[in-house]
């Protein structure tokens, strides 16, 4: 069922903003009756039995149907004792039945922050209902993983959503998506103890082992924050983890963590086989757009096609060649341009014979709105007369202009 914009914003309103009625979203006005919209086949598309039953509720309560949606409440919170969420809906519910109440979660009290945070739940997680995605698409962005990554996932922080991809090979594949929390004062992590989620291309590594306080809930899993791109920037910080909820609580409100991407318990543990692996790639980025699966094939194509270019100028031991690859703002690990070029100049001035294969690559479009940035990793095989070596190797690929160039390049 197709949803305008103007029904969405509507509804969110009666949930957060104005009295529990169904007149601020009289169907008359906007031509959609509450009936589809609680019969819609979508709502129990949702990732958890706990998310369906919640948007039921407040759907019931936008409709005036306070005693089905008790009913459905009662049945949310014995299913979820640790929900706050579904508890500050029942309280309303049953303050309703003595007096009219003014908004969602004011029973004629001034709200208090953690009111406010509920709120802000029950609006990101009705959204997600309302304005769901069309999930044939994909974000728009390039995500290439190679064949040993088999799912990605991609973070929204804006819509406080974690969605998660099938690697099927030519595509990829929706699987679920999940309500997340990440940091108390927003995205665009720079500096230690800021308490913000950083924005770009990351990678989990294995569930931490040792014991950790009940704060991180069912387990957590390292991303690789500052990165090799957060360090060119001067970022700093660490400790940016997946991790769980306290045991007390089922989920946190979408602004709470000190930078960290949280979920549910449950839903940590549904993804704990993929995070498991230590490879699952995670991209955080902010106001997600999405584009038909196709359409990101160009673009892939043309990097594929710059990067066997500049791997068969550097077999060909081809310097000027080689070298027109790499951005004049090139650096790595404390080398500039210059002093790379003339590192390479002074190796292949003796042209020996070498032999190079990369594998295993992928390449993940880095959501900076800056630039048009690439992560490339692969695995380098590397044979001359006095080195062999096989190598884990990443790159930072830059638009300029019309050409992709080099901007970083070191191990992985």
């Amino acid at each position: 069922m197709g949803l305008n914009k103007s029904f969405t914003y509507a509804l969110l309103a009666a949930i957060t903003l104005t009295p529990w009625n169904a007149t601020a979203v009289n169907n008359k006005v906007f031509g959609y009756g509450l009936n589809g919209l609680l019969n819609n086949p979508k709502l129990s598309t949702l990732t958890s039995l706990t998310e369906s039953l919640l948007v039921k509720s407040l759907l019931e309560i936008t409709q005036g149907k306070n005693q089905q949606a008790l009913n459905t409440v009662d049945e949310l919170i014995r299913k979820t004792p640790n929900f706050k969420l579904a508890y500050l809906v029942r309280g309303d519910l049953l303050m309703a039945q003595a007096q009219h109440l003014q908004a969602f979660g004011n029973a004629g009290v001034n709200q208090t922050e953690a009111v406010k945070d509920l709120q802000a739940e029950a609006r990101v997680r009705i959204e997600r209902y309302l304005t769901n995605e069309n999930l044939d698409k994909v974000p728009d962005l390039l995500l290439a993983p190679n064949q040993q990554q088999s799912h990605i996932i991609v973070v929204d922080t804006d819509k406080s959503r974690l969605y998660l991809y099938k690697n099927d090979g030519e595509h990829l594949s929706y699987v679920a998506d999940y309500y997340v929390t990440v940091g108390k004062n927003g995205i665009d992590k720079q500096a230690e103890g800021d308490k913000r989620t950083p924005i770009g291309v990351y990678f989990a590594s294995q569930k931490l082992t040792q014991p950790l306080a009940d704060m991180y809930g069912d387990g957590a899993y390292p991303l690789n924050y500052p990165n090799e791109w957060d360090v060119q920037h001067n970022r700093s910080g660490s400790g940016i983890w997946l991790h769980g909820t306290p045991s007390n609580t089922y989920s946190r409100p979408p602004n709470a963590s000190d930078g960290c991407v949280v979920l549910t318990n449950q839903d940590l543990k549904s993804l704990a086989p993929i995070l498991q692996t230590g490879k699952t790639p995670v991209i955080i980025a902010n106001n997600l757009k999405w584009q038909a699966k196709d359409n990101a094939v160009a673009e892939k194509q043309a990097l594929e096609e710059t990067i066997d270019n500049w791997l068969n100028d550097w077999k060909s031991q081809n310097t000027p060649k080689y070298l027109s690859h790499y951005s004049h703002n090139f650096s790595s690990n404390g080398i500039n341009y210059q002093q790379w070029a003339d590192h390479k100049i002074s190796v292949q001035a003796r042209k020996p014979k070498v032999n190079i294969a990369l594998s295993n690559v992928s390449m993940f479009a880095y959501p900076d709105a800056d630039q048009k940035l690439v992560v490339v990793d692969f695995t380098q095989d590397f044979k001359s007369p006095n080195l062999s070596n096989k190598m884990q190797k990443r790159q930072y690929w830059v638009q300029e202009g019309d050409a992709w160039k080099i901007i970083y390049e070191g191990s992985s």
